[in-house]
């Protein structure tokens, strides 16, 4: 049988769940089994209890509960903290010592990938990748809006990866980079706010239609009656980004992880705002075999007026990426 994409879950996902106390950390877990997903990513500074002083008790019952539920920890998100102190930055060696310990933790839990943020210095990167390849856990650099491939930040990134040949750094695509129409559910939210829909419309059209977003933001200040949440619905199509899904074919060597982020899942089984069937196409047909992982964002933007079920978006959006997979 050919190796193609595989599916799990971020743990991010249930936040609303996890934060209400519906879900407990393992009830989060059965979760993601329940929803066919084999892999399972976690924030351990939102999920785990004593942080970073994680016992050694906590592994074993980690574990215990991947062999129970039939899963495999794949990804462990990280949180390089720059503003500690009031009065500074942390300094490289500080930075390079919590990288290092992230590397410990997800090496402890057994996640392969650590991803990393836009502002982690390249120097502290550097620094740690002989300590990532000790541990064996390779560093996965989060490309994500507003921030995208062709950016000169990301440029500068991938000329250290090519130039050092190393395969301990490489990225993790964030599908955010690829919102083809400003999500429903966030027009909604701004319209249930006030905002005039005829703007939140005109502001819509506009990003469908790859306009100067920034320029639409100043038009939409200038507009005599634009209130406070128009105003801010065109600052968000400011930080909203579409890519074209044939780029990625550029970097499959380098992609080491995927974030599957998605707004909504609706009744059509459709994300209406990410070409997901052109994007997830792509990664097969050139040759990804790693896994796409739900992460669900639209708690959000509906939890002013419905209750959240990230459950069932999740199981929604597992459903999609099968479909597309192995369809």
């Amino acid at each position: 049988m050919t190796e193609t994409i595989k599916t799990g879950v971020s743990l991010y996902s249930y936040q609303e769940e996890f934060y209400t106390g519906k879900l407990d950390l393992e009830g989060c877990i059965q979760e993601v089994a329940k929803s066919g997903a084999k892999g399972v990513e976690i924030l351990p500074e939102q999920m785990i209890k004593g942080f970073p002083r994680i016992p050694e008790s906590f592994y074993e019952t980690w574990h215990g509960w991947m062999e129970k539920y039939d899963l495999t920890p794949i990804a462990y998100d990280a949180f390089l903290e720059l503003k500690l102190f009031p009065n500074r930055i942390t300094t490289r060696d500080e930075s390079v010592e919590m990288m290092k310990r992230d590397i410990d933790i997800a090496n402890k839990l057994g996640c392969k990938v650590l991803r990393t943020l836009v502002a982690t210095p390249i120097d502290v990167i550097d620094a740690s990748l002989e300590y990532a390849e000790r541990k064996d856990v390779k560093i996965a650099l989060e490309v994500h809006a507003p921030f995208t491939f062709g950016t000169p930040w990301f440029e500068e990134r991938m000329e250290f990866i090519q130039k050092t040949g190393t395969k301990w750094f490489g990225i993790m695509p964030d599908l955010g980079v690829f919102v083809k129409r400003m999500p429903s559910v966030m027009e909604d939210w701004h319209v249930r706010h006030g905002a005039d829909p005829k703007i939140v419309q005109f502001i819509s059209d506009n990003y469908a239609n790859r306009e100067d977003m920034k320029a639409i933001e100043i038009e939409v200040q200038n507009m005599a009656y634009a209130n406070d949440y128009d105003k801010l619905f065109a600052r968000l199509g400011t930080h909203m980004v579409y890519t074209e899904p044939n780029l990625l074919k550029e970097y499959i060597p380098y992609i080491m992880h995927v974030h599957g982020k998605f707004y909504e899942i609706n009744e059509l089984m459709e994300e209406p705002s990410i070409p997901y069937q052109d994007i997830i196409t792509v990664l097969k047909d050139s040759g990804y075999t790693g896994y796409v992982n739900s992460e669900y964002e639209g708690n959000r933007h509906i939890q002013d007026y419905t209750e959240v079920d990230s459950i069932e978006q999740v199981q929604r959006h597992q459903q999609l990426l099968n479909k597309i997979i192995h369809g």
